[in-house]
């Protein structure tokens, strides 16, 4: 079996940028879109836990707000970037402007949703400080493509 992400050749890309990963196709017809949301460049620099665990709280509502029907936006292991899931064929660039418009949320935000020992399994490994700052960065950098 493939995997799409272990495909990739994380020495040629560049970051910050919304890449489609992959479009797949369920057995009832149904369509997902996988998208890589890279904020860090691969191996030369990641995002602390605190940060990037705040940003996962964040961009779950955010993100939501901008584009219809997403299943799920998740930290990917290396603490570069998210993956998002989607229902349906989406675009990079649809996809583009709504994270560009929930960074901005993002970075202006006051507190961080659901940081208590019900809602979250490690409630108190966040940093809203930095999370509001690798937004910006990451804004800058996408504002710039």
């Amino acid at each position: 079996m493939k995997i799409e992400s272990f495909e990739l050749d994380h020495r040629t890309v560049t970051a910050p940028y919304v890449r489609k990963a992959g479009l797949y196709r369920g057995r009832q017809g149904d369509t997902i879109s996988k998208f890589d949301l890279r904020f860090m460049q691969p191996n030369k620099g990641e995002m602390p836990t605190a940060a990037i665990h705040t940003l996962e709280h964040l961009l779950a509502g955010n993100l939501r707000e901008e584009l219809d029907d997403i299943i799920d936006v998740s930290p990917m292991g290396c603490r570069t970037g998210f993956y998002m899931t989607v229902w349906g064929d989406r675009s990079a660039g649809e996809v583009r402007t709504a994270l560009v418009k929930a960074l901005v949320k993002t970075a202006a935000a006051k507190e961080v949703p659901a940081i208590n020992e019900i809602q979250c399994g490690n409630y108190r490994d966040h940093s809203l400080f930095s999370a509001a700052e690798y937004a910006k960065l990451v804004f800058k950098g996408l504002e710039r493509i």
